[in-house]
């Protein structure tokens, strides 16, 4: 905190403008962060998704039958929250990816999210037979948290189904906490941030810079409790 108010008056000085200094300073901490860490957003990756949805709108309409091309627009759909269309896309998939464990996880997460939850689960539970490892156990940690509310021993025991699978991964442990933290369980969520971090310190160096930005936000979200 101390650089940055060290940083901000030698902007202000350069400058002349407080504001301006301001701005700048966000700036150099945005890219510091991205090249560094990852806590913030990027600004880029939505730009680069609503190119890739462009062009793949555009490939099928010169090609309608194109399945893979059908599959990574349902995907990136699903990214941008655009859980309708992308359903309607997955449904006319299901023969050409009736063996595909990334393919039921899709169909089954845009039914979670419009409510289809039956549906959703039992669609996400066929992809998790077929792989018990599609997405590196997430969907686990999925439909943990959308049974949170509602059924919370088969919340936990999805969490621990995913707790079976995975325990090498700094990410995989901060969604673990933050399950837990939505369950009300902070015990076990601060456990599990702490694990998140012991995970990121026995990394070799060029994993750490992957699993930074999880082992930040453990951090924070540990301190937080």
């Amino acid at each position: 905190m101390i650089i940055k108010f060290l940083l901000f008056g030698v902007l202000w000085q350069i400058i002349g403008n407080p504001f301006l200094a301001i701005l700048i300073l966000l700036v150099i901490l945005y890219v510091l962060d991205r090249r560094f860490v990852g806590i913030f957003p990027s600004f880029m990756k939505p730009l680069k998704r609503m190119r890739n949805i462009s062009r793949l709108k555009q490939q099928l309409v010169l090609n309608p039958n194109e399945v893979s091309s059908k599959l990574e627009l349902a995907r990136l759909l699903i990214e941008r929250k655009r859980y309708n269309e992308a359903h309607a896309l997955l449904l006319e998939l299901e023969r050409p990816y009736e063996q595909s464990a990334e393919y039921w996880e899709a169909l089954g997460t845009t039914e979670m999210y419009l409510g289809k939850v039956p549906e959703g689960e039992r669609h996400i539970l066929h992809a998790l037979e077929i792989n018990p490892r599609v997405k590196y156990g997430q969907p686990y940690l999925n439909l943990a948290t959308a049974f949170k509310d509602t059924d919370r021993d088969k919340a936990l025991r999805y969490v621990q189904q995913f707790q079976e699978i995975h325990s090498s991964s700094s990410e995989a442990f901060y969604l673990l906490g933050s399950v837990y933290r939505s369950l009300g369980r902070n015990e076990d969520a601060k456990q599990a941030y702490d694990q998140s971090l012991n995970v990121y310190r026995s990394l070799p160096k060029y994993k750490k810079r992957q699993e930074r930005r999880w082992a930040v936000r453990s951090w924070f979200r540990k301190r937080a409790l």
